[in-house]
């Protein structure tokens, strides 16, 4: 099982990221899938999730409105635009895959900085 993603980086504010997870080793359709973030000195948070068939998603309030995950499930790869990105966005992004079990990937560092 692999997840890895990508698509991190350094971003001025009001600029915009898409990171990218790809998944591998387990029936990815089958998966809920989530994006956290965790910044330094701080608990690691729920960013963004997105329903096995990409009917349903959550946001937490900090990013309503600013980003936006989404999933394709024919590359087993799941999204997360970020737009409008923050000084407060910076945080190393992983992605979360869940049924019962759970997978996570290894990180994306993203630094929102002038």
């Amino acid at each position: 099982v692999q997840l890895v993603e990508s698509g991190g980086g350094l971003v001025q504010p009001g600029g915009s990221l898409r990171l990218s997870c790809a998944a591998s080793g387990f029936t990815f359709s089958s998966y809920a899938m989530s994006w956290y973030r965790q910044a330094p000195g701080k608990e690691r948070e729920l960013v963004a999730g997105i329903s096995s068939a990409g009917g349903s998603t959550w946001y937490a309030d900090s990013v309503k409105g600013r980003f936006t995950i989404s999933r394709d499930n024919a590359e087993n790869t799941v999204y997360l635009q970020m737009n409008s990105l923050k000084p407060e966005d910076t945080a190393v992004y992983y992605c979360r895959a869940t049924r019962g079990s759970e997978y996570w990937g290894q990180g994306t560092q993203v630094t929102v900085s002038s």
